[in-house]
């Protein structure tokens, strides 16, 4: 997949809703690559020693595969928050302070956001930015 964003720029909520439809696929695949290493870490966890050979190449390729894909959304400009529930941010400015954009996966469209220097708890609603 190709960048969409420049990453050294910030995001309005209108290119943060643009960039959604390569950021939502990223997002899908680390999702769903997250919880591939969940189930084969518990199985490493479970399995006696003499069969993890196969399992355990496995488990490091779906863990290098799990770096990429975050890696290709920091090279895009957004940062991951949640593996499970695919919970990214856009940095952003307005009004000369920093922000956070903030979507999950589920959404149609950013919706909440949160200053930078908070939380990710102190999300509002994106009708309150500005």
């Amino acid at each position: 997949m190709s960048m969409i964003c420049d990453p050294v720029s910030l995001f309005t909520v209108e290119r943060a809703n643009a960039a959604l439809v390569y950021v939502e696929k990223v997002v899908e695949d680390i999702v769903g690559s997250y919880e591939r290493v969940l189930e084969m870490r518990t199985a490493l966890e479970e399995t006696g020693s003499s069969d993890l050979s196969g399992l355990e190449s496995r488990y490091e390729s779906a863990m290098d595969r799990l770096s990429e894909l975050v890696d290709e959304l920091h090279r895009a400009g957004v940062e991951l928050r949640d593996f499970e529930r695919g919970e990214v941010e856009f940095p952003a400015e307005v009004d000369g302070r920093e922000v956070m954009l903030c979507w999950m996966l589920g959404e149609d469209t950013v919706e909440t956001w949160h200053a930078a220097e908070h939380a990710a708890t102190a999300r509002q609603p994106i009708e309150l930015l500005g």
